[in-house]
């Protein structure tokens, strides 16, 4: 039996995924240890990729060389680029998959990816040496070494399921939990918290009247997520829009008495901005109705997920909700919702790079990390796989800053400032976010992927074609002019659009420029007055983000610092000045004393 490995990955979800592949990808012998092998990438909450910002991430995902774009085109049933009426900064892909569908095709590539190794395994125990991960102990007591360990746990550790009263142990419903893996982590110092989060009741969609209900369809012609797809092949579907009322709202209150939420039952913090259909009629108890979306789990199923309404109120009062809703008066519940507490470990105990700082060469990635999100997850993943790898080889680790991607903004958050409730990425959290649209991730971050062998060199060859026509273009419109104005200048009018400018310019006509060019060079050209800004913003970021902290400071002997910020500083340990003005609890002032302390001891 094959028990010694580089990289161990705990737990088969969409961090684990990302993290196996990549580390598998760059050469490392990589087992990928699951509870179960038959819910591999399983779609715990509603069946869909992407969304507000989340689209971004999935992006990034694909730039990087990354699976989730990929699987999400070949699988997706429904595709939407949200956000089209606002500026390109926030246009963000989304897509419903096939459930079933998305995990077979995510399970098939993990089984047939080379260097990768699936087991069906609890882990129980970490074996730590010296304060550095060396292996694993599994539930059935055999012993796995490794070089390096990425935990990526989702909602396992310590999982309890609520329905009403009713509580049982489950990573998800139907699933055994891990009931010691956070026992080890406690034992070798880490700070354990416990966070909340929900799912909605399925339906059969047999039992729906979907006549008084609003269709919500797709786009006409579907963006694919990945930059490697050529057209999205699989046939369509519609979602179904529908409100709760009154009358949904007195089912409610009237039973809070009875909800986990409210009796105290569930002690932990659940999502803000996803919470629980009783926590909304509570909490916005002006509102008369809220939006629920049906939407289809797959074409080979009849299942049919009510997104909008997640909650964990007792069996008896699900059916009531769900009875007072137009559509749904006579909707049979396949599965009822519920409620989920799990342990996370608060990931301002990690590196940059993912590590963790007490226990050299075991990683987390997902929400183990405090995240909520498939896209969240994966993307930890693919970075956790990525420096689990450039550890063993001794090499510099890899990290996205705030001003190149949105993952670089999501782990920077998670790592500086911490959460205290389950983190999930919004395009306002990216300050930079004109220049981290979903339309330049491949010019963005592809270069990287292509460092680490994720991407071909026909996809590389590609890019490369796609940036010199890119250029070509600019530079062709900035020197053809059209009476007096040069077609930049056309270009940049608000009530021009590129393909305006074909039917007053032969010369363009004839250059056949492709769609994908068209958009980055009107985009390039309209927002070039805020684009120029937000490089003015990033040069800045980059002096503070340059200026390197070393890791042996003793922040207790800079007296002038406040004592909350020598507590912060000293447990964070920043890398960078730039990371230490963005704690919380570090001021301005304390920015400047931490400078001059540095500059003092660098002419020492």
């Amino acid at each position: 039996m094959h028990t010694e490995f580089d990289v161990i990955v705990v737990g088969a979800g969409h961090a684990g995924c990302e993290a196996a592949l990549a580390s598998a990808r760059m050469g490392m012998i990589t087992a990928l240890l699951t509870i179960n092998l038959d819910t591999i990438a399983q779609m715990s909450c509603n069946p869909a990729i992407g969304g507000l910002a989340k689209g971004q991430l999935v992006r990034e995902i694909d730039a990087l060389g990354g699976e989730m774009a990929k699987v999400t085109d070949e699988t997706g049933i429904q595709f939407r680029m949200l956000n089209t009426k606002k500026g390109p900064a926030v246009h963000s892909p989304r897509a419903q998959a096939d459930k079933k569908a998305y995990q077979f095709s995510m399970k098939n590539r993990v089984e047939n990816q080379s260097n990768l190794f699936l087991r069906q395994e609890i882990v129980d125990d970490l074996i730590v040496d010296n304060k550095k991960v060396v292996g694993l102990i599994g539930q059935s007591g055999i012993k796995y070494k490794a070089k390096a360990v990425i935990l990526t746990t989702g909602t396992f550790l310590k999982g309890l399921i609520h329905i009403g009263e009713f509580t049982t142990s489950g990573g998800r419903a139907g699933e055994l939990s891990s009931e010691k893996l956070s026992d080890s982590l406690r034992r070798n110092g880490f700070e354990v918290g416990r966070l909340k989060t929900g799912t909605s009741p399925r339906l059969n969609g047999r039992t729906i009247n979907y006549k008084p209900l609003t269709p919500q369809c797709g786009d006409e012609y579907p963006q694919p997520f990945s930059f490697s797809t050529e057209k999205i092949a699989c046939s369509q579907v519609p979602c179904y829009i529908t409100y709760t009322n009154p009358a949904t709202h007195k089912i409610i209150t009237s039973n809070l008495y009875r909800a986990p939420l409210y009796t105290g039952q569930i002690k932990s913090v659940g999502p803000r901005y996803c919470p629980s259909l009783e926590d909304k009629v509570v909490r916005f108890s002006g509102k008369d109705q809220h939006q629920i979306f049906l939407e289809p789990e797959g074409l080979n199923t009849l299942e049919v997920y009510c997104n909008g309404i997640s909650t964990s109120m007792p069996h008896d009062v699900q059916e009531s909700i769900v009875h007072s809703i137009t559509g749904l008066e006579s909707a049979e519940i396949l599965r009822y919702g519920y409620a989920i507490e799990y342990d996370f470990v608060p990931p301002t105990q990690l590196h940059p790079s993912l590590e963790t700082k007490l226990v050299e060469n075991l990683f987390h990635a997902g929400q183990i990390n405090g995240t909520s999100g498939y896209e969240e997850a994966a993307a930890q993943g693919i970075m956790a796989g990525i420096n689990a790898v450039l550890k063993i080889q001794g090499k510099e680790t890899f990290a996205l800053d705030r001003s190149e991607a949105y993952i670089g903004v999501l782990i920077d958050d998670l790592v500086t400032k911490g959460t205290q409730e389950p983190y999930r990425m919004f395009t306002s959290r990216a300050e930079y976010r004109l220049l981290l649209r979903q339309d330049n991730a491949d010019r963005r971050l592809m270069k990287y992927g292509y460092r680490y062998g994720f991407i071909s060199e026909q996809q590389w060859g590609k890019l490369q074609e796609k940036e010199c026509a890119i250029a070509e273009i600019l530079t062709y419109m900035d020197k053809k002019t059209v009476g007096p104005d040069t077609l930049t200048k056309i270009l940049s009018r608000p009530d021009r659009t590129f393909d305006s400018l074909l039917t007053i310019d032969g010369g363009l006509r004839q250059r056949q420029v492709s769609k994908e060019v068209r958009e980055q060079v009107e985009i390039e050209v309209k927002y070039k007055g805020y684009i120029d800004r937000q490089q003015i913003q990033i040069e800045k970021f980059k002096k503070m983000e340059d200026y390197k902290i070393p890791q042996g400071i003793d922040y207790s002997k800079i007296p002038e610092l406040r004592k909350e910020a020598r507590q912060k500083l000293s447990q964070i340990r920043p890398i960078s000045l730039g990371q230490a003005s963005r704690i919380s609890g570090v001021s301005p002032a304390d920015i400047s004393i931490l400078m001059i302390y540095l500059a003092g001891k660098m002419k020492m």
